[in-house]
């Protein structure tokens, strides 16, 4: 079995420079984003939020997340800790959300693995989510029917999730963003992403990647369009993430240097930092 052929990429300039624009805007509008995310990473979550200029709020009380969906300017949907209270949460802020046009962003951690959290995945991706974010287990898990991966790591590389991904957008969801070390997005109208930026270091620690899926959130409320909301805030996460890693000693020490960086990065440092390329089209190739 021969492996695929890399698919052919262009450099993606304007992609970078609106990235840049886009943190401008988000700075400026300061998102409140409700977070329905999982204990282990409520912290981390809010931290990010904070430090890229968004407010967050960790409303995931049943009888408060559909009336407070309503009224943020962003809504993340994190699946990792399904008890009882989070899952009505979790579905009364996604349902109001759609219902109010509050962009949205559905993390499907796990999912594929463990039952529970899969049926709940599977019952907010029928409200079509404005993002889905994940790693290329969980993605295919969701959209294709496949085994999951192990807790939130991926056994599975962003391009085996790419055919699905492009499936998939405008039938169940806006966007789709499918981590790994190149991450791999996949815009309203079928363009493929990818961004190269990162270190291995985010993977070494606690929600990581659970708080880029808040950023995403926040870069909706500002953003043109889903994939514009993906790819920025995948560029400004991944990006301040690979310069932290340069002065940090290693996981205990990354962590706050990463929020320093998410809050001093400037859209200067966008435009010389990011390694940002769409793919050709298929009538391109």
């Amino acid at each position: 079995m021969h492996a695929a052929a890399p698919v052919p990429t262009t450099a993606a300039p304007d992609l970078v420079r609106r990235t840049a624009d886009l943190l401008e805007a988000l700075r400026a509008r300061a998102p409140l984003v409700q977070c329905v995310t999982n204990t282990v990473v409520q912290n981390v979550t809010a931290n990010v939020l904070l430090a890229l200029g968004a407010s967050p709020a960790m409303v995931d009380v049943r009888t408060e997340a559909g009336p407070f969906a309503r009224v943020a300017d962003g809504l993340l949907v994190n699946t990792g800790t399904p008890h009882e209270e989070a899952r009505d949460a979790a579905v009364e802020a996604a349902t109001a959300a759609t219902d109010a046009g509050t962009p949205w962003v559905l993390d499907p951690v796990a999912v594929g693995a463990l039952p529970v959290r899969t049926a709940l995945a599977r019952e907010l991706l029928a409200l079509r989510p404005t993002v889905l974010r994940g790693n290329a287990s969980e993605v295919l898990a969701l959209l294709d029917g496949a085994a999951g991966g192990r807790g939130t790591d991926a056994t599975a590389d962003a391009d085996d999730a790419r055919s699905v991904a492009r499936a998939s957008v405008g039938r169940h969801v806006g966007a789709i963003a499918v981590s790994g070390p190149v991450d791999l997005l996949v815009t309203p109208d079928g363009t493929v992403v990818r961004v190269a930026n990162g270190t291995e270091v985010l993977t070494r620690i606690t929600g990581g990647g659970c708080a880029l899926g808040a950023a995403v959130a926040a870069f909706a409320s500002v953003a043109a369009d889903a994939g514009e909301a993906a790819v920025a805030a995948t560029v400004v996460h991944t990006l301040a993430a690979e310069l932290a890693a340069r002065d940090a000693g290693g996981p205990g020490t990354f962590q706050p240097v990463f929020l320093d960086r998410l809050a001093t990065l400037t859209p200067d440092d966008v435009v010389r930092g990011a390694r940002v390329a769409t793919e050709a089209s298929d009538g391109d190739r």
